[in-house]
């Protein structure tokens, strides 16, 4: 069982036992040998006191016999030992040591029971999310012994290279040993094959059990085992585990030999393995040597490095000078995503899993650490200080994606063949192993239900979504687009407009670059389904910050100047002013902005129409998604439909192009899945989005989370992110409910996700059990979705 202690004690060992031990096998240094390693076991794992005290007097002992090893030591010097080893027990316990076996027992017992709720064991099971309810079992079996001399061994291997996944006996062993002595590097084991040098009948026979134990399970096996006088024992064997890559060759190697089929292949590979396939890696060995500065959530995995900036113009500026960078923020907002998109990787200081910065890095793929408490940064003078040091922009530092460390050096890491091959830099005839990654993926295409779409919002992202095998865009967010180069300006000036005149003459000048934006779109996506968020976030996001006005204006006041500058502050501060909210979640967003401002559906709708008329006349069909964000009230999707419906059909008319469209909204707002029946009236479709879903379920703010969830992971008050896989009991009941209601309105309607936990393999399992049509991932969390539906298809829960 995960989490139980991996610990064998010879129990029934005392003095008179060992002395009895001596005699039947004419072989004193075997019976004390095993009576100090059970001394040892017995006194750190059920005493728990240190192994280092024990440790010290074999080494005193060791010394005072000119032993460099302890295979040097012969019996008086093993004895010796033995009676030191009792006197720490006496020493550190208050008690001699238990010489009665059924104490022994009991007392190792209870310490099996104990280390269920050890630190360790709640760690391993806290990053491999093993639920604290199952428990652990103990296990009592006969002792044997790979200690009594030369013609006994033990050792550990895999029936595959676990690294690589290459078809290869893959081990070690020790001889005159116990399988702790393997493990501990107090001596260097050998490799497996050399026991056919030392042993060939014994590794003949290891060979053939071995093979025999995977066809058996029918996957690669771990297995430990004992030599006692040339007899073999197997100890254990299980399913070992693996790199992502080495998951992958494994299992398309397996379905070539015929020990498997397709089907059970793809129950083979953790579907969250494979995002170790798409990260740019460090060498390992130049990696450990360096010491981590600091640690943060590993929100995007990969290897960045880089010099350190503090602003998302600072990254372009450096960039454009052919520098790499990485962006180092107290927390990103929307306005950073140029910054973002050309940094190597993103820190930031605060935020979760689902935070801005987390969410655009896995949406571009790039390397993210958020959450890492330990900066302190200090934006103004563009620095931080971390662990005694200060690094100032301009200084390299490097952080693994894939672990949350950081470190203060220049490493140097490149991208994964993968990544080559859909980038198109690398032939996929070149790369073996984006041939394996395909084919699994193509066989798990064949068992899943569940559609997989992706959240993109420019062309290129949709390019590589659909290389990923998405075939569908579940959420396109159209304010993201606002930010391409030379459009805030126009936006700002739409915002800043005091009349509806001025106003539309602002959304005219976008409406050209948001058609031509949804046209790449919908091309990139060959007619697969396209699903365009109308405009969400509040507006103050698309203007500069009032902290940030606040000071220039009084800047230039102080310097006395006058004129078009300070007017033009002082304006875009007022404007500021007005817009501010003290919670601006849940203040003027989404369908509210489009119900205040029927120009900006007017304008987004019309964009989307003609770019879909446009392809059409292309002879590519497209079937837009129009989605309204954060509706609560069906009166809310009434309202914007009518707007959408009238602005579709006057597009159509002056097209001269006849299509089909759909108008659907994202279901964030509790009350949306509580009142999904009535919604369901007006709605083609409903796609949950789950992060704000969860963040006004449990009233948590996704950026601010990250300060308290730790605590509450650690009391158990939570046992996983909200955020990051999906609260069934809560979240997940109201998407229950908005599924079941919803359907009871409307039979047919299309049911999706797009929030984070649609590349979550734990959150797809539920959605493929509650009934929806698909999930919408990041593009490079696409693999995972699609073979995490595959597994959901076919009944296996993750982690079994």
């Amino acid at each position: 069982m995960p989490g139980m202690m991996d610990t064998i004690l010879n129990l029934g060992l005392n003095d008179d036992a060992v002395e009895g031990l001596k005699r039947r096998t004419e072989n004193g240094r075997f019976a004390f040998d095993s009576y100090r390693r059970f001394l040892q076991m017995f006194g750190n794992v059920v005493l728990e006191i240190p192994k280092e005290a024990f440790e010290h007097e074999f080494d005193q002992v060791k010394k005072a016999w000119n032993a460099k090893l302890d295979t040097d030591l012969d019996e008086p010097g093993l004895r010796e030992v033995a009676e030191r080893y009792k006197e720490v027990v006496q020493r550190r316990s208050g008690k001699s040591f238990p010489q009665n076996p059924n104490e022994q027992l009991k007392m190792a017992r209870d310490a099996v029971f104990r280390s269920w709720m050890n630190p360790r064991a709640q760690e391993y099971r806290r990053i491999y999310d093993i639920p604290d309810h199952i428990g652990t079992a103990v296990n009592v079996q006969m002792m044997v012994f790979g200690n009594t001399g030369g013609r006994s061994a033990t050792g550990v291997g895999f029936t595959r290279n676990p690294a690589t996944g290459k078809k290869e006996f893959y081990g070690e062993f020790l001889i005159n040993a116990q399988g702790e002595d393997v493990v501990a590097g107090i001596r260097t084991p050998r490799p497996i094959r050399d026991l056919e040098k030392v042993m060939p009948k014994t590794y003949q026979q290891l060979r053939e059990i071995t093979t025999r134990l995977e066809k058996h399970y029918k996957d690669m096996q771990d297995f430990e085992f004992t030599i006692q006088d040339e007899r073999l024992f197997m100890l254990q064997t299980r399913s070992g585990k693996r790199t992502g890559f080495a998951a992958v060759v494994v299992a398309t190697d397996m379905v070539a030999e015929k020990l498997i089929t397709p089907k059970e292949a793809v129950l083979l590979v953790d579907p969250e393995s494979l995002n170790q396939l798409l990260a740019p890696g460090f060498d390992q060995d130049e990696w450990k040597k360096i010491a981590t500065a600091a640690r943060g959530l590993p929100a995007s995995p990969g290897a960045a490095s880089g010099q350190v900036v503090f602003s998302a113009d600072q990254a372009v500026r450096w960039v454009n000078q052919d520098k790499q960078v990485i962006l180092v923020r107290r927390e990103t907002v929307p306005d950073d995503i140029h910054g973002m998109f050309v940094a190597q990787g993103i820190l930031t200081a605060t935020g979760g899993m689902t935070s801005h910065a987390a969410v655009v890095g896995r949406q571009m793929g790039k390397p993210s650490i958020v959450g890492a408490g330990a900066l302190e940064i200090d934006e103004a003078r563009r620095q931080f200080r971390v662990s005694g040091q200060t690094v100032k922009e301009g200084d390299y530092i490097s952080f693994d994606g894939l672990t949350g460390e950081v470190k203060i050096a220049r490493v140097s890491s490149k991208s994964s063949e993968i990544l080559q091959v859909i980038s198109g830099t690398l032939p996929v005839a070149k790369s073996d192993i984006y041939q394996r990654f395909d084919k699994l993926l193509t066989w798990a295409d064949k068992f899943r239900r569940l559609g997989v779409y992706a959240n993109a919002d420019q062309p290129d992202q949709a390019e590589i979504a659909y290389a990923f095998g998405a075939r569908g865009i579940g959420l396109c967010r159209t304010e993201h687009m606002f930010f391409g180069e030379g459009r805030i300006p126009i936006v700002q000036r739409m915002i800043l407009a005091d009349t509806e005149s001025d106003r539309r003459k602002a959304l005219n000048e976008l409406l050209p670059l948001q058609r031509e934006d949804f046209y790449g779109v919908f091309k990139a996506m060959r007619g697969c389904p396209v699903t365009i968020r109308t405009i969400d976030p509040p507006l103050h996001e698309f203007l500069p910050k009032r902290e940030d006005l606040m000071v220039d204006v009084a800047r230039l006041e102080a310097a006395g100047k006058t004129g078009k500058e300070l007017d033009e502050k002082r304006t875009v501060l007022a404007r500021v002013e007005q817009l501010h909210e003290f919670n601006p979640m849940l203040g003027h967003r989404g369908v509210r902005l489009g119900i205040t401002y029927p120009e900006i559906t007017e304008m987004q709708t019309r964009a989307i129409i003609e770019a879909a008329c446009r392809l059409s006349k292309e002879g590519i069909a497209v079937v837009p998604e129009i989605m309204i964000p954060l509706v609560g009230l069906v009166k809310e999707l009434r309202d914007q439909k009518a707007i959408v419906d009238r602005v579709a059909a006057d597009a159509m008319n002056e097209q001269g192009v006849r299509i089909t469209y759909l108008v659907g909204t994202m279901i964030e707002v509790p009350r949306g899945s509580i009142v999904a029946d009535q919604i369901a009236q007006e709605a083609h479709f409903f796609s949950f989005g789950t992060n704000d879903l969860t963040q006004l379920t449990f009233g948590f703010s996704r950026d601010d989370v990250g300060k308290f969830l730790k605590i509450y992971q650690d009391k158990k008050i939570l046992e996983k992110d909200p955020f990051a896989s999906i609260d069934v009991e809560g979240v997940g009941d109201l998407v229950r409910v908005g599924v079941e209601r919803g359907r009871k309105t409307r039979p047919d309607l299309k049911i999706g996700v797009c929030g984070e936990h649609g590349g979550d393999a734990a959150s797809v399992h539920f959605f493929h059990n509650v009934g929806l049509d698909y999930v919408s991932a990041s593009p490079y969390r696409v693999p995972v979705a699609r073979l995490a539906a595959a597994q959901a298809a076919l009944a296996v829960r993750v982690g079994d």
